[in-house]
């Protein structure tokens, strides 16, 4: 089995990048439609030409999280399905949905904020880029933002549950 070595981000105390304060602003407003709050952003060459946050009860669509979304609004905006020039920015660790669409577009750098021990599949459960069948791996960072990422999660489920 292949080693993706996870490389942990600074804390808070630098101030944060702007794809990631764009994804966390994304992931606010999810909240604010009733999503899990997830937000997430697609950069191409230094530029932001995808933001979105997870939306399955708005479109109706199990698939609408915000990775994916983010993913195919960068594809249309950029009029190619290969996104080998391009950062992720999100929220929370990709799912194995969302892990498997970043491969696939052959994103270069995935930044996620908030591991996800119960849905992750970058760190967790599948641990999809580790999987020798992965033909695309892209860089991996995370933790930063993850103390926002987190709260916006923990706040979101104790309104759930209240």
């Amino acid at each position: 089995m292949l080693d993706i070595t996870r490389k942990p981000m600074p804390s808070s105390r630098w101030p944060l990048p702007d794809p990631m304060r764009r994804a966390l602003d994304a992931a606010a407003e999810a909240a604010r439609t009733g999503a899990v709050p997830v937000g997430a952003v697609v950069v191409h060459r230094g530029r932001i030409v995808a933001t979105s946050y997870n939306a399955p009860p708005g479109h109706h669509d199990p698939s609408a999280h915000a990775e994916i979304l983010a993913i195919r609004a960068a594809a249309s905006a950029l009029g190619q399905d290969r996104l080998e020039d391009c950062d992720l920015w999100v929220t929370l660790e990709p799912c194995a949905m969302c892990a498997g669409a970043i491969a696939h577009a052959r994103i270069g750098r995935l930044y996620y904020a908030a591991a996800d021990p119960k849905g992750g599949a970058v760190e967790h459960g599948p641990r999809l880029f580790d999987q020798a069948t992965t033909l695309h791996r892209p860089e991996i960072y995370s933790g930063l933002g993850e103390d926002e990422a987190a709260g916006l999660l923990k706040d979101f489920f104790a309104r759930l549950r209240s």
